[in-house]
């Protein structure tokens, strides 16, 4: 158990430092548009900084794997929620993007959380849930996934008019989050697969499963939807946002879905509860508009928008 909650600390490391790669490789692209999405890969595919970022989020895959083998749901999720603290450091020393107050005091918040979801862990006494009903599955996440693409059609329209307010990257952030929610439960129905005994029927077995093909089609939408949104708004921003949805997706329905239960003994459940609450309050109250001036265009978009004229 507890090198599972090493191993969601590194998925945090992994994660943070690859979203704020990512950020970065944008920042010196021309700009790039969901409507061209063959467009928008080969731009990323052809820069080094983001190849990094995106080797990193392979990397804390990985190790997400490993987490969800031994820990319950709702314990990763909240373990997973502090590497917005990574996050938001790296974003001020890498991107230049100042902390707010407010999110300072989250830092503190959020590991005060981690701290309480570790101490609530019981060795031999929390159920990891290792499947659940495909048709549950496929019932959960069809939807949501018709439901993050919709609305992020809906922020990309916004966005076209005149006169509109500055993109926040809330609407980006809960239309991303429904898609790795679902990511989040593939991830852990693949995990439930994973053994060292009769390899060859434990593949045939996820090969019919429906976790693959939802790996693969979040991969696909969340590969495009989620780069152009980091172009457009601060990543200390939108991934909060991002997380949140991500979080309690996850943790409600992944719970419920692969028949996991709570700590029964009365101070590892309100350390549980309490730590959770904390972690998914703390980033519902995060700042959700950005009143920082916009950073000054790169040299590679200046001269993409000179030669458009």
């Amino acid at each position: 158990m507890w090198w599972g909650v090493g191993a969601a600390l590194l998925a945090n490391v992994l994660y943070s430092t690859g979203f704020v790669l990512e950020k970065r490789a944008l920042a010196a692209l021309p700009q790039i548009s969901v409507r061209r999405p063959a467009h928008l890969v080969r731009l990323v595919a052809g820069s080094p900084l983001w190849l990094g970022g995106s080797l990193a989020l392979a990397t804390g895959f990985g190790a997400q794997l490993a987490v969800y083998r031994t820990l319950p749901i709702a314990a990763a999720q909240a373990i997973f929620v502090s590497g917005l603290v990574l996050l938001l450091l790296l974003s001020s020393a890498l991107l230049g993007e100042r902390t707010t107050g407010r999110e300072r005091y989250a830092i503190g918040a959020i590991l005060a959380a981690l701290l309480m979801v570790v101490l609530s862990l019981r060795q031999g006494s929390d159920t990891v849930g290792k499947g659940a009903p495909a048709a549950l599955i496929l019932g959960v996440c069809v939807p949501t996934l018709a439901a993050g693409l919709l609305l992020y059609g809906l922020a990309e329209r916004r966005t076209r008019r005149r006169h509109r307010l500055p993109t926040t990257g809330v609407e980006y952030g809960v239309a991303v989050g429904l898609l790795y929610g679902v990511s989040s439960l593939a991830i852990k129905g693949v995990a439930g697969y994973l053994t060292t005994d009769r390899l060859g029927a434990a593949a045939l077995h996820l090969l019919t499963s429906p976790y693959p093909y939802l790996l693969l089609c979040t991969g696909g939408f969340g590969l495009v939807m989620s780069q152009a949104a980091l172009q457009r708004c601060r990543a200390s921003l939108i991934v909060p946002v991002c997380s949140t949805v991500t979080c309690l997706f996850t943790a409600v329905l992944g719970t419920l879905a692969f028949g996991e239960s709570l700590p029964r003994e009365p101070v590892p459940l309100a350390l549980r509860l309490t730590g959770t609450v904390l972690a998914v309050s703390v980033l519902l109250l995060m700042p959700k508009h950005d009143d920082q001036p916009p950073p000054p265009p790169s040299p590679a978009k200046e001269l993409a928008r000179r030669e458009a004229r």
